[in-house]
C-alpha cells in the first residue's frame, strides 16, 4: 500500500482533514482580512501607534488569560468522554459548571484591566493618557464571557466549522472599519474601536451557535433545571425527560470522603463521584496555571518588548510576529479537530491506532510547515515592506521566530495528548521551567540586543518545551501500550 493510500484510506484521518478543511477555508478568508486590517492599520499610526494598539489590544487578552481556566480543555477532555459512554447528566453539569466559571473570570479580569490600566499606560505602553484606550477595548472581555466553553462545546459535538463562519464575520466587520480609517485617515482611538467590534461579535457569536447546538444534543431543559448545589447525583426530570446532574459548591471539603447517590428514597454510598469531581477540579487548576504560564512567557511578547523597550520596538516586533503567527492559520483547525479524536482513542485505550494516528498528522504538519517557513523566509522582507519600507528591519526577528513556530506547529498536538492522557501537570512544569529560564535571559539581554534577543528566547522556549512535552507523550504512550 502506497504512502498516500494509507492516508487516503484512513477514515480518521480523512474526518480530520473534512472537519479542518472546512475551519481552514474559513479560517484563510479570515487570515487575508486580518493582514488587510494589520497592514492597513500599520500604515496609518506608524510603528509607534501600530505598536501602542497591539500593547493596548495585548494586555487585556493577557490579563484575562491569567485568569482563565481553559474552559474549553476542560470541556473536550471530560464532556468528550461523558458523551462518548453517553453520560448526558454529567455533560451537562460540567458544561454549566464552566460557563459560569468562566463568565465571573471574565467579569473579574474587566475589573482587573481597567483596576491597572493607568499603570499599564506608563509602564508597559509608555505613552501617557492612553488608560481610557486600556478600559474600553476591555469591554470586549464581557462580550467574550463564555467563548472558551464555547469553543469547547464545538469541539466535543464535532461542530467546530461553526466557530470559522464567526471568526470570518468578526473579520469582515473589522477589516471594514479599519479601512474606513485608513482613507478618511482616522485616529489611533477608532482603529481600537474596530478591534473591540471584532471581538464583541466574536464572542456572542460562537457563544449563540455553542447553546444552540448544545440544546440539540442534550435537550431544553439542560440548563435551566441545572443546580450546584450536590455531587454528581440524578436531582430530577426535566420537561422534556432529561435527568439533570448537578455538581456540588463543597467539593474540596476535606471532612467528606464519600458522595451518595439518593435512588428510590435508599441512600447508597458512591465513593467514586468525589474522586471523579477532584480530577475535574485539579485539572482545572492545572489548565488555570498551564494558560497563566503561557501567556506570562510566551503570548505576551508585545509587552513584554513594550516594557524593556518602546512602543515602536513593539511596532517592529508585531510585524514580524504577525508574519510567523501565519503558520497557525493551518495548525488552528487541526488543533481543534485533533483534540477530540486523541481524546476518544484514549478513552478507548486505542494505544496501537493512536500511535498511528498522531504519527499521520505530524506527517502532514512537517510538510505544510516547512513550506511555509522557507516562503516566509524568502519572501520575509518583501512581507514586511507590506506594512511599510521601515519594517523591514523586523526581518532578523522574522527569521528567528520561524525556527521556535515551525517546530511548535509540526508537534503541535504535545499538549492536547498530555491533558487527554491525565498528565496535566507535565506540560505546566515543563513550560514554568523553559519559560522561567527564558524571562531570566530576556532582562540583560533584550534591553541590550533589542526585539531580535526576544525572538532568538521565545524560539528556545518552544523548542525545549515542547520537544520535552512530547517525549513525554510518547513515553506514556509506549508504557501504557505495553500494560
Amino acid at each position: 500500500m502506497s504512502l498516500f493510500s494509507k492516508f487516503k484510506d484512513d477514515p480518521l484521518i480523512g474526518r480530520v482533514i473534512r472537519s479542518s478543511g472546512v475551519l481552514f477555508s474559513s479560517n484563510t478568508i479570515s487570515l487575508a482580512l486580518s493582514v488587510v486590517q494589520s497592514v492597513l492599520a500599520a500604515r496609518l499610526l506608524g510603528p509607534a501607534g501600530f505598536g501602542l494598539v497591539a500593547i493596548v489590544t495585548s494586555y487585556a487578552t493577557t490579563v484575562n488569560g491569567f485568569l482563565s481556566f481553559r474552559m474549553s480543555e476542560l470541556v473536550v477532555r471530560y464532556g468528550g468522554e461523558y458523551l462518548e459512554k453517553d453520560e448526558k447528566e454529567k455533560t451537562a453539569a460540567l458544561i454549566k459548571a464552566a460557563a459560569l466559571s468562566e463568565a465571573a473570570v471574565s467579569l473579574f479580569a474587566f475589573f482587573v484591566v481597567a483596576a491597572t490600566a493607568a499603570l499599564a499606560s506608563q509602564i508597559i505602553a509608555k505613552t501617557p493618557n492612553t488608560a481610557m484606550l486600556f478600559i474600553v477595548y476591555s469591554l470586549g472581555l464581557l462580550a467574550n464571557f463564555n467563548t472558551e466553553t464555547s469553543t469547547g462545546v464545538l469541539q466535543m459535538l464535532g461542530k467546530i466549522k461553526y466557530q470559522g463562519l464567526v471568526n470570518l464575520t468578526q473579520s469582515l466587520l473589522t477589516a471594514g472599519l479599519i479601512t474606513f480609517a485608513f482613507f478618511t485617515k482616522g485616529s489611533l482611538q477608532f482603529v481600537v474601536y474596530a478591534y473591540l467590534a471584532g471581538k464583541v461579535v466574536l464572542g456572542f457569536g460562537i457563544f449563540s451557535i455553542a447553546f444552540f447546538q448544545l440544546t440539540k444534543k442534550l435537550g431544553s431543559g439542560w440548563w435551566s433545571g441545572m443546580t450546584l448545589r450536590h455531587a454528581f447525583f440524578p436531582a430530577k426530570q426535566s420537561s422534556d425527560g432529561l435527568q439533570l446532574t448537578p455538581l456540588r459548591p463543597d467539593l474540596l471539603d476535606s471532612a467528606r470522603n464519600r458522595s451518595t447517590v439518593q435512588v428510590s428514597g435508599e441512600n447508597q454510598t458512591n465513593p467514586s463521584h468525589e474522586m471523579d469531581l477532584r480530577e475535574l477540579f485539579r485539572f482545572a487548576f492545572s489548565s488555570n496555571l498551564s494558560a497563566t504560564a503561557i501567556l506570562v512567557f510566551r503570548e505576551s511578547e508585545i509587552l513584554w518588548v513594550g516594557y524593556f523597550l518602546t512602543s515602536e520596538a513593539a511596532g517592529y516586533y508585531k510585524a514580524a510576529y504577525a508574519i510567523a503567527s501565519l503558520l497557525s492559520v493551518p495548525a488552528n483547525p487541526f488543533i481543534l479537530t485533533t483534540y477530540p479524536e486523541i481524546n476518544k482513542l484514549i478513552v478507548q485505550k486505542s494505544w496501537l491506532r493512536l500511535k498511528d494516528f498522531l504519527k499521520k498528522i505530524t506527517a502532514i504538519a512537517f510538510v505544510y510547515n516547512l513550506a511555509l517557513a522557507a516562503g516566509f523566509v524568502i519572501f520575509g522582507k518583501w512581507l514586511l515592506s507590506i506594512y511599510g519600507e521601515q519594517y523591514t528591519a523586523a526581518y532578523p526577528a522574522l527569521i528567528a521566530l520561524l525556527a521556535g513556530f515551525t517546530f511548535n506547529y509540526i508537534l503541535f498536538w504535545n499538549r492536547p495528548l498530555l491533558l487527554s492522557l491525565g498528565l496535566p501537570e507535565f506540560p505546566l512544569k515543563t513550560t514554568v521551567i523553559a519559560g522561567a529560564a527564558k524571562l531570566a535571559l530576556a532582562f540583560p539581554l533584550v534591553p541590550y540586543f533589542g526585539y531580535v534577543a526576544e525572538a532568538v528566547l521565545l524560539s528556545l522556549y518552544y523548542i525545549t518545551s515542547v520537544g520535552t512535552i512530547v517525549w513525554r507523550g510518547v513515553k506514556e504512550i509506549r508504557m501504557r501500550d505495553e500494560g
